[in-house]
């Protein structure tokens, strides 16, 4: 009688899936985000680029007068040549983790709010565990056990799937 209860009760048990990522994807909030991360390291990039430019400039014009410069202009101008060397490599870290902050900034409250709906919807159905299929966390599960709750999420978030075009 004790095997029959536990393993009626296993079967009542309800599990989820979502792929989350593909919700994130459709939320505005997300295309938004993308967007200014977008323009953000666009920025950055463009900076790095005028860093670069100036480099250049000053290593042609060594290279193009190198052979007529005075031992001390010559040491002065190469010692130029590796600061801005230096300052390119300091500014590509920087850049590097000012842009995850700027990431981090903008898309984990998106995130959140996707999270806190799932959780939402997860309760409110019963369901005691979501699997989100867009990370490969577990070693095997049968997805067709699983009942997908994607629409349901989109729904609490307010995002409307478009009609597919027709031909």
């Amino acid at each position: 009688v004790v095997l029959m209860l536990s393993t009626s009760t296993v079967f009542a048990q309800k599990f989820g899936r979502v792929d989350l990522m593909a919700v994130l994807t459709n939320m505005p909030e997300y295309k938004e985000a993308q967007t200014n991360l977008e323009a953000y390291g666009k920025d950055l990039q463009n900076q790095l680029e005028q860093i670069m430019v100036e480099y250049n400039k000053l290593y042609t014009e060594y290279e193009k007068n190198a052979a007529t410069l005075t031992d001390s202009v010559r040491q002065l101008k190469e010692r130029e040549i590796m600061e801005i060397q230096q300052r390119y490599t300091d500014f590509q870290q920087i850049a590097q983790q000012d842009f995850q902050k700027k990431e981090a900034e903008l898309i984990e409250p998106v995130q959140k709010k996707a999270n806190d709906a799932v959780n939402k919807v997860a309760k409110a159905a019963g369901y005691i565990a979501v699997f989100n299929t867009s990370v490969p966390s577990l070693a095997y599960f049968d997805e067709a056990q699983l009942t997908d709750i994607a629409a349901a999420v989109k729904k609490e978030l307010g995002i409307v799937d478009k009609p597919a075009a027709t031909k």
